[in-house]
């Protein structure tokens, strides 16, 4: 039942991003923007959590699960150290997704050749 309620739930969160693309004339960028500041506002109202129970990876791919992440990580470090924790720390769940996009973006464009 997981594999349906992951299906359902993250098709719907990419079919709502198909929908305001094609609605409202956003760029990609805008809308992982978007998407990021809703994780952090389903977040904020311990909403993704539960959306998460219930849908597995299908809540966890798409790009909310960053915004998701990146307060959970200030916030563990907002509890621990004070507010300079939530500075320091904000990155400590996603850095090594974020590293390894950059690695493999460099290497990528090393190895292809643009076409003209």
């Amino acid at each position: 039942m997981i594999f349906l309620y992951a299906f359902l739930i993250g098709g719907l969160i990419c079919a709502i991003g198909q929908l305001i693309l094609d609605l409202f004339k956003l760029t990609p960028g805008h809308i992982t923007g978007l998407f990021v500041v809703i994780g952090v506002f389903l977040d904020f109202f311990d909403f993704y959590d539960k959306l998460i129970k219930i849908a597995g990876a299908g809540a966890l791919l798409p790009i909310t699960s960053f915004g998701h992440s990146l307060v959970h990580a200030a916030y563990s470090g907002a509890k621990s150290k004070g507010i300079v924790g939530a500075f320091t720390s904000i990155f400590d769940k996603t850095a090594f997704g974020i590293s390894l996009a950059i690695f493999l973006s460099v290497l990528i464009g090393i190895l292809c050749k643009p076409k003209n």
